[in-house]
């Protein structure tokens, strides 16, 4: 999911500036999705911020190299051969990618993409605004689950 956090960011020259940025989280609902952003970055903004929006995004794969913390969004097509009909049926995809240039992200994603046995085309590749990535948090998981047990009143006896 996208969850879009407005902060007061300090810039390089000490000004303040009111942000909103997006990131991505790995989540099962709006809920998760929340409780992780607070989670994550609780300890890497300072002072208050605000989740503005939440919205479910879909990638088919993403390509992550950790070296630079700048995400490309790719979008690839192929022809989907329906056994049935005899009929090709145009399908699209969308990667987010980590580079630092849209030439290495188209590069980046053709290695990844080598496997795949039918021929595809390269749609599009733009930067992505999407700040940071947060992966599934299995500890976090435990914890919202043991949150939402219900515990069964003890029965009184009569």
């Amino acid at each position: 999911m996208q969850v879009k956090v407005k902060y007061t960011k300090q810039m390089d020259n000490g000004s303040l500036v009111r942000v909103s940025e997006p990131y991505l989280v790995a989540a099962m609902n709006f809920s998760d999705a929340e409780t992780s952003i607070y989670k994550n970055l609780d300890e890497v903004i300072r002072g208050e911020f605000l989740v503005c929006a939440i919205a479910k995004i879909e990638f088919h794969d993403i390509v992550q190299h950790d070296d630079c913390g700048v995400y490309h969004k790719a979008v690839i097509s192929f022809d989907n051969y329906d056994s049935d009909s005899d009929k090709a049926k145009r399908v699209n995809q969308t990667f987010l990618i980590e580079s630092e240039t849209v030439k290495i992200a188209g590069d980046r994603l053709d290695e990844f993409l080598k496997v795949m046995m039918v021929d595809y085309s390269v749609k599009s590749i733009a930067l992505s605004p999407i700040v940071d990535i947060f992966p599934f948090d299995e500890e976090l998981d435990k914890e919202l689950s043991r949150s939402l047990k219900v515990e069964e009143a003890p029965e009184v006896e009569a």
